[in-house]
């Protein structure tokens, strides 16, 4: 057996081990699911499922995560990885056969079967049981006040919980009277860049990445040829919804169908490799700016264990949104939103520009603060 072929392998069993470890509702998933990849236990939890060579590849090629700056306080902290999103990284990279090996159906199909196998396991009512070990893993019950439904038991499924609705009053917009102003899509790990090409040279190193592609319209994306892009990343443990970042019209919908690689910073960043934006499973929504009559393309794209992108009830074609409003949500999983817009629609926040560029470092964000402004 190829060293590829060993490592694809025992990733696979890996992987299929930490989902079907999460059907077990009385056992804790911080033991095993939401497990971060640079505690021990996780290391010895790898050690012995995947070949001593393999593992030794993953501890040089990857991180245990990634620095993140703290918009508040302008502090750099270190996020770490977790458990299964490391294996989705392995599962992008193997050795020299790497370029054949991104292209591998049983890759594709691999991340789908257990993607989908989450999103059935965190619909069943057996899965409340993994809520307050999720909530104490990832410190979120200071966050519960914020939600429409504070009570953790109140939740019909682990999913309904993964998705739970933030009071609107807790996530005030930055400066609601200022039709101009744009702001970020969610709770979020978030880059800006000035122009697309920006992104590419410092953000978005994987092979094949244009607008055209991410859209799967060459007419639309020739609206924002040397426009600006932002990206917003979700992690596991941030409130899973998206926010409009402007005010508009509804003028389409379109869902396109695709893979569910992870999109970890690692992944977007590595030099050589597929991108996943186009790759992923992804919903754009195209609004008609009402302070401008500009396009503003919203792509919410899906990621490793993440079964579904659903928009909110009411919210479809013709739907007039406003900035802030709530569009939709996710389900069990990392997840991202990419909000384009025309050239000369939008000046960057400057923070947020430098964050990116110089420091090559996403900001933590929240729903409704500040993007930038329409000059």
């Amino acid at each position: 057996m190829s060293e590829t072929q060993e490592g694809f392998d025992a990733s696979a069993k890996a992987l299929n081990s930490l989902t079907t470890a999460s059907e077990n509702h009385p056992e804790s998933p911080v033991a095993h699911l939401h497990r971060p990849a640079n505690h021990e236990s996780a290391h010895a939890w790898l050690g012995k499922i995947l070949p001593a060579s393999t593992l030794d590849k993953m501890e040089t090629k990857f991180h245990m995560g990634n620095y993140v700056i703290d918009r508040k306080t302008g502090e750099k902290s270190f996020e770490a990885m977790s458990i299964y999103v490391r294996l989705g990284m392995h599962l992008l990279y193997y050795g020299s056969e790497q370029e054949r090996a991104l292209q591998w159906q049983r890759t594709v199909e691999l991340l789908k079967t257990q993607s989908e196998k989450m999103g059935r396991e965190y619909d069943t009512p057996e899965s409340r049981a993994h809520i307050e070990p999720f909530i104490k893993s990832f410190d979120l019950q200071d966050s519960l006040v914020e939600m429409v439904e504070p009570d953790p038991t109140k939740y019909a499924t682990f999913n309904d919980f993964f998705a739970r609705q933030i009071k609107e009053s807790a996530r005030p917009i930055a400066a609601p009277e200022d039709e101009f102003m744009t702001s970020s899509p969610a709770d979020c790990r978030l880059t800006a860049f000035p122009t697309i090409d920006l992104a590419t040279e410092y953000w978005i190193k994987g092979k094949g990445f244009t607008v055209s592609r991410l859209l799967t319209d060459p007419d639309l994306a020739n609206l924002f040829d040397g426009g600006s892009i932002v990206i917003a990343r979700l992690a596991p443990q941030d409130y899973h919804r998206w926010h409009a970042p402007v005010s508009g019209t509804v003028e389409s919908i379109k869902d396109i169908p695709g893979a569910y690689y992870t999109v970890n910073p690692q992944a977007i960043n590595e030099p050589g490799t597929l991108d996943v934006f186009c790759e992923n499973k992804r919903s754009v929504m195209l609004l008609k700016r009402t302070a401008t009559g500009s396009p503003i393309a919203i792509i919410a794209v899906g990621a490793m264990l993440v079964g579904t992108i659903k928009y909110n009830e009411g919210v479809e074609v013709g739907t007039n949104v406003r900035r802030g409003q709530c569009l939709g949500a996710f389900y069990y999983g990392g997840s991202t939103v990419i909000v384009l817009y025309p050239k000369g629609e939008v000046v960057l926040d400057e923070d947020l520009v430098r964050n990116s560029t110089n420091e090559k470092c996403e900001t933590l964000m929240r729903v409704g603060w500040s993007t930038g402004t329409t000059p």
